[in-house]
């Protein structure tokens, strides 16, 4: 039996709710999530996938919401929704190929249509698509045989369900769009979140989104929360299904009690040259991930033509780790279900760039020397990388180091390069080498 999406079983609402007072609690990490944090953050580098019915009107995953798209109209969309080039084998096979040990996609978007079998709802894949299947099992299956984790992206926030009241400060224009109790709505979610939880196999975690959409926004900055997303309770329950099971939220401000990694959204930790970006003193001491598209659109745009090249996400790869973090990188697949060849060209451009240089990245955390646009370092042990992104530098000066130096060579070439550390700052000589276009890795061994 199917459930319509402007409803919920009272049965179960009293259940997810009789049980309240007891889930208010500090959380305490399993070791297992403990474990799973440092794989995660050893990883340093996913895929994002925005991927859902919206693909078919290729103007990104915030169609909807642009163009206004009436309730009524919008669900018609599915019915055309048949994506029969999808391959999760053959989409594993490009995540390991391009150096990635993870994949993020959307389970749902906020346009509401799961892209997972559920059966809280009909605005699903298998039960509203011609194609009938369920691409996050077929994907899920494929990461286990090959090795990748899995984790789903899901929306907080919901243009589709009257339960989503009251509506946020997006798709107020949305024709169509009724009244209900949000408290269904959280129901709802906590069944959804179980669904993804209990069918899939072990995950890698779940990634939320949407949070924002509740606050209040002066057109320049946001203030009170409006609703209650009961995180406490919703937190909860994912650890106690699955206590390695990572949970992040793209909030954009600290970390709240129950998570377990930390999102930047286009921004690296510290930055915002978005108006998204998270304030230095709000990062955490858990993971870190930035997020970050290989074109203008997360999901498809037909007419996006703002493809980053292989110099500017190799550097952003870089400039990620440099900064402690992982990076997840965006792509959306095309309505069919294939990756654009335009994308498929780049990440594997930047899994050739990661055999050679893979040991620099993978496994680091931040270096001892501050990145800026010319270098980044990123540490293993008593080895610092330096990673030189200015070709046409001959020295590298900076303020000073504050370690003690063994040695610094071209990791290249190995040839030793002359360098003084002293209170006037670390000075590097290297004149004597040649460049990479792209990245020039300098080692540094500590004493």
């Amino acid at each position: 039996m199917y459930f319509s999406k402007k409803a919920f079983p009272v049965l179960v609402l009293l259940y997810f709710f009789s049980v309240t007072s007891l889930w208010a609690q500090k959380y305490t990490p399993s070791s297992e999530n403990l474990a799973a944090r440092v794989a995660f953050q050893e990883a340093k580098f996913g895929m994002f996938v925005h991927w859902g019915v919206y693909s078919l009107l290729g103007d990104g995953e915030w169609v909807m919401h642009n163009q206004n798209i009436a309730i009524d109209e919008y669900e018609k969309l599915p019915s055309f929704f048949n994506p029969i080039d999808f391959d999760p084998k053959e989409w594993v096979a490009l995540v390991k190929e391009a150096g990635m040990n993870y994949i993020t996609i959307t389970s749902r978007h906020h346009d509401g249509f799961s892209m997972f079998d559920s059966k809280v709802t009909d605005y699903d894949i298998v039960d509203a698509t011609p194609y009938g299947k369920d691409v996050l099992k077929a994907l899920a299956e494929e990461c286990r045989n090959q090795g990748v984790k899995l984790f789903f992206y899901y929306s907080l926030l919901d243009w589709n369900r009257d339960d989503y009241f009251p509506r946020g400060r997006t798709g107020t224009g949305i024709p169509g769009r009724g009244k209900g109790e949000w408290e269904n709505y959280i129901a709802f979610m906590k069944a959804q979140l179980r669904e993804l939880l209990t069918n899939y196999g072990e995950i890698g975690g779940i990634w939320f989104d949407g949070h924002w959409d509740q606050k209040e926004w002066d057109g320049k900055a946001f203030g009170a929360l409006k609703v209650d997303w009961h995180y406490d309770e919703i937190y909860k329950m994912i650890h106690d299904l699955q206590p390695q099971a990572l949970i992040g939220n793209n909030h954009h401000i600290g970390v709240i009690d129950g998570e377990d990694f930390q999102m930047f959204e286009k921004d690296l930790p510290g930055k915002n040259t978005t108006g998204w970006g998270t304030a230095a003193d709000q990062i955490g001491s858990v993971p870190l991930e930035v997020c970050e598209t290989i074109n203008g659109s997360w999901g498809f745009n037909l007419q996006d033509r703002k493809h980053k090249s292989e110099k500017e996400l190799i550097h952003y790869l870089i400039k990620a780790a440099g900064y402690g973090s992982n990076m997840l990188l965006n792509v959306g697949p095309m309505p069919n279900g294939k990756i654009q060849p335009k994308h498929q060209a780049s990440l594997r451009a930047m899994g050739a760039w990661l055999k050679a240089n893979g040991a620099t990245i993978y496994g680091t955390q931040k270096g001892p020397i501050a990145p800026n646009d010319n270098f980044v370092s990123t540490q293993k042990g008593k080895r610092v990388y330096l990673h030189l992104l200015n070709p046409e530098l001959n020295t590298i000066h900076m303020d000073e180091v504050p370690v003690k130096i063994k040695s610094i060579r071209d990791r290249k070439s190995q040839k030793n390069l002359s360098f003084r550390n002293d209170k006037f700052g670390l000075v590097i000589d290297v004149s004597s080498i040649p460049k990479d276009p792209i990245d020039t890795v300098i080692q540094i061994e500590l004493k």
